[in-house]
């Protein structure tokens, strides 16, 4: 599925940190990566419960709280479901749990490449007309929650915005300005689209200005090829 949706103008964006060292640190931090609920709770309420508190009110009460976990959670981080959950209940909203990444597409240690050519997909019904903000623990290009919100959008679902934990991307908004998008356009032509399935309007301000530090599509299609042998080797030196 092609994404062609851009997060909406009206959509908030908030997260708790700019950086992950404190999260990392943290002694339950590996545990709840690693799949462990109570874990990340625990790590969600001794680091961040204040800043949560602080974003009562942002969001309307009854929004949607839906994170992007995977179909096979054993195994899988915690973090993004349980902050779901907390989130619902500090904001009177609901934490939807049955819409699911159908695959597991290991960004965590990828460079932006390498998260550009793996696009998670997703599955589950949507709310029509209902309000959805995108929870997540950690992000640094926004590909997996463009992705998410692009599902939303597409089935009738509205992208309130975005609260995350921690936001470690250079452009902390997740909707590319119009002057990146349009040289992309007049340099390439459709070639964003064919090469990873993303209208260029629908990318991250971080894709964007990513893509745009390339001088020639072949330099891109050069750093694709690569990319992939080092996602590759990546999982394989993890037992993947």
């Amino acid at each position: 599925m092609e994404r062609i949706y851009p997060f909406p103008k009206t959509a908030r964006h908030f997260h708790c940190f700019t950086r992950d060292e404190d999260i990392k640190q943290h002694p339950a931090y590996k545990q709840g990566k690693a799949g462990d609920t109570d874990a990340a709770l625990d790590l969600i309420e001794e680091l961040a419960l204040d800043p949560l508190l602080a974003l009562r009110g942002k969001f309307p009460e009854g929004s949607i709280y839906v994170s992007p976990f995977a179909r096979e959670a054993s195994g899988d981080n915690a973090l993004p479901l349980i902050l779901s959950l907390v989130c619902a209940e500090l904001y009177s909203g609901i934490s939807e749990i049955d819409i699911v990444q159908k695959e597991r597409v290991f960004h965590t240690g990828a460079d932006p490449m390498e998260r550009l050519i793996a696009r998670p997909s997703f599955e589950g019904t949507i709310q029509h007309g209902g309000q959805y903000v995108l929870v997540d623990d950690v992000t640094s290009m926004g590909s997996t929650l463009a992705e998410l919100a692009n599902f939303i959008l597409l089935n009738g679902g509205y992208v309130t915005g975005s609260l995350l934990l921690v936001n470690a991307g250079r452009s902390k908004d997740f909707r590319a300005p119009a002057k990146p998008i349009r040289l992309l356009e007049e340099r390439y032509g459709d070639a964003i689209r064919q090469i990873f399935g993303i209208h260029p309007p629908a990318l991250t301000a971080n894709e964007a200005g990513y893509l745009v530090g390339f001088r020639t599509l072949d330099e891109i299609r050069n750093r694709c090829a690569k990319a992939e042998k080092e996602t590759t080797q990546r999982l394989l030196s993890k037992g993947y």
